[in-house]
């Protein structure tokens, strides 16, 4: 199969039986409740490096938030929901540049903003707007950060990535991880790296294999199992 082939112009999952579209910016759109999730967004993660010493561009947030308020305005949801590792750790408001805190309070008063609790800010910053969900469950669809396995489970937490065998090089993108039944959404924040889905630690969520949903530029490409290279030596492959 070669790498990021596409399927359609828009590409659809399904998980526990509800029409889901996975976009291309990384984040999952749910029509038929006007909703958008975004995860892992790690605002202010390059002002935390900087803080000890690492000099990364300050821009992540901006870039982040960016991306956001496009699909925000384009799909115009209902709800937004932003499943965890929102900020990357519980000083980032502190951090946070006022123009930068200003464009998140916009979003918050224009729809209906859940901060899900994540491991990095399980206290997200009240000043900023929204309301804050440990878990949040709609219909067969539970949503959470760090994934357990549950039927119909949404969360995040992984960052998942693909690596496949492209024309004469491998190609490695963020990606949706899904098996019908639960899904592992990618990394939104700009600053963000990913796990590869064959790593243990999706084995664990997904038991009896799953399907990549990579992004590209402006499409999102399935990706079968079979396809699927792990992170390791030439000639060491690892199976779902």
């Amino acid at each position: 199969m070669t790498a990021l082939a596409p399927q359609s112009t828009s590409t659809f999952l399904h998980v526990a039986g509800e029409l889901l579209t996975p976009l291309p910016e990384g984040a999952l759109w749910w029509a038929a409740r006007r909703l958008l999730v975004v995860s892992d967004l790690h605002l202010e993660k390059g002002s935390a490096y900087a803080a000890r010493g690492q000099m990364l561009p300050p821009y992540d947030t901006g870039a982040t938030l960016s991306v956001v308020e496009r699909l925000a305005a384009a799909l115009q949801p209902e709800t937004i929901l932003s499943l965890g590792d929102s900020f990357h750790d519980r000083a980032a408001d502190l951090r946070l540049p006022e123009a930068y805190a200003a464009r998140i309070r916009a979003l918050t008063a224009a729809h209906d903003w859940v901060w899900v609790e994540g491991n990095h800010d399980p206290d997200p910053p009240a000043h900023l707007g929204g309301r804050a969900a440990k878990t949040l469950r709609l219909g067969p669809l539970v949503f959470r950060h760090e994934p357990e396995g549950e039927a119909g489970e949404i969360a995040g937490h992984l960052h998942p990535v693909a690596k496949v065998k492209g024309r004469g090089r491998t190609v490695r993108r963020k990606c949706f991880a899904s098996d019908g039944a639960r899904l592992v959404m990618p990394a939104l924040g700009a600053f963000t790296g990913g796990l590869n889905v064959l790593d243990d630690a999706f084995a664990k969520v997904f038991p009896e294999g799953l399907t990549a949903f990579a992004l590209g530029e402006d499409k999102v490409f399935v990706l079968s199992g079979a396809s699927l290279l792990g992170d390791v030596p030439t000639g060491v492959r690892w199976k779902l």
